[in-house]
């Protein structure tokens, strides 16, 4: 291999590894069926980088890197928006915070109105086990955002617990 093929290769390569900001776009449709049922304070946009997440089938987004291992997207949460309490029995879910300040819930498998919670600001991150009920708000003035990493290419479609707002609600 000549060294113009060998750095061909490598501008092959890194360009396929490369998600950037300013090819992402904020999806406030993916959770939108959120919004629909419980109001305005449910909507929030999922930006994809690697995979799809947990909030459907974004196979066909072609600027989302295609996940080997985990998933990883930004989640923009505007002021007093919420992310239900919700399960993923497959995998653990992590959040870390780029911007704002979220208060992040984790229920009780039994009893979802027992839960304990953390605050979490700039840089801080909260890693939540598969099977755990997990729900997230933003206290602050301004939008959240946050990094979201769920354990595998393609996790399973989350739950809504009895004890969530979304219960009972389906794509």
């Amino acid at each position: 291999m000549t060294s113009t093929q060998q750095h061909s290769d490598l501008e092959s390569l890194i360009d396929s590894c490369l998600a950037t900001g300013s090819s992402r776009n904020e999806d406030w449709d993916t959770l939108g069926f959120q919004a629909e049922k419980g109001g305005d304070r449910f909507r929030r946009a999922q930006i994809r980088y690697i995979g799809s997440g947990a909030t459907g089938n974004h196979d066909d987004d072609s600027r989302a890197l295609k996940a080997d291992h985990f998933t990883f997207s930004n989640m923009r949460l505007p002021a007093g928006a919420v992310g239900p309490e919700h399960t993923h029995h497959d995998v653990e879910e992590v959040f870390y915070v780029l911007e704002g300040k979220l208060k992040v819930s984790v229920h009780d498998v039994e009893d979802g109105h027992k839960k304990a919670s953390r605050v979490l600001g700039y840089r801080d991150l909260i890693r939540v086990p598969a099977g755990v009920p997990r729900s997230l708000e933003n206290i602050g003035e301004t939008d959240a955002l946050l990094c979201v990493i769920i354990g595998t290419p393609k996790p399973q479609l989350p739950t809504y617990p009895p004890s969530s707002e979304m219960f009972g609600v389906t794509r």
